[in-house]
């Protein structure tokens, strides 16, 4: 099993984007890239602490690989607006990758040079490539939050729509039973 580690806004989202995933064992909410040792939601939230909200994906390369969960990662979300995905704003929602070997570094920075090179959004990315220090899981009730919470405004207005595009664009990708939705 690897580990990767993303930002890209609100953790509720990017949980529920990777956890359908073939090849994904576990996906847990937390933070990371902060100044301050265990953060909770409440210090993170207030722009403070420097960490950023993550998830971090626990997989098995021989079914998905790292360069498969940067494909879902640049497509779910704007890599392009700094410290905000939509209408959450702060650096705890910057688009990020904390990288836990030489190669995931790689591989991001590469990925990163060729869409900007393709000009693939309207924007320059400025998703920060950087090495993961400690990585804190959140709280028991942000785990799993939209599947169980998925009725909850938020997650069927911001959640939903991404849950659905990833079911779509990356249908091939899905576990079995995620098809299933």
């Amino acid at each position: 099993m690897e580990q990767a580690t993303f930002g890209a806004g609100c953790f509720w989202c990017v949980e529920a984007v990777f956890q359908d995933l073939n090849g994904v064992e576990k996906v847990v909410s937390g933070y990371t890239g902060g100044r301050i040792a265990n953060p909770t939601y409440k210090e993170v939230c207030s722009g403070l602490t420097g960490h950023a909200e993550v998830a971090q994906i626990t997989y098995d390369p021989s079914k998905i690989s790292f360069a498969e969960l940067l494909e879902v990662f640049w497509k779910t979300h704007d890599p392009t607006t700094l410290n905000r995905q939509g209408a959450d704003v702060g650096t705890q929602y910057r688009s990020a990758i904390f990288y836990h070997n030489d190669e995931q570094k790689r591989l991001a920075e590469e990925y990163k040079k060729k869409l900007n090179a393709a000009h693939a959004f309207p924007n320059p990315v400025v998703t920060e490539i950087v090495p993961l220090q400690k990585f804190y899981a959140a709280e028991n009730y942000h785990q799993n939050y939209y599947n169980q919470n998925g009725q909850q405004p938020y997650c069927q207005f911001v959640v939903k729509p991404k849950v659905d595009k990833v079911r779509q664009v990356f249908a091939d990708k899905l576990k079995p039973e995620a098809k299933v939705h």
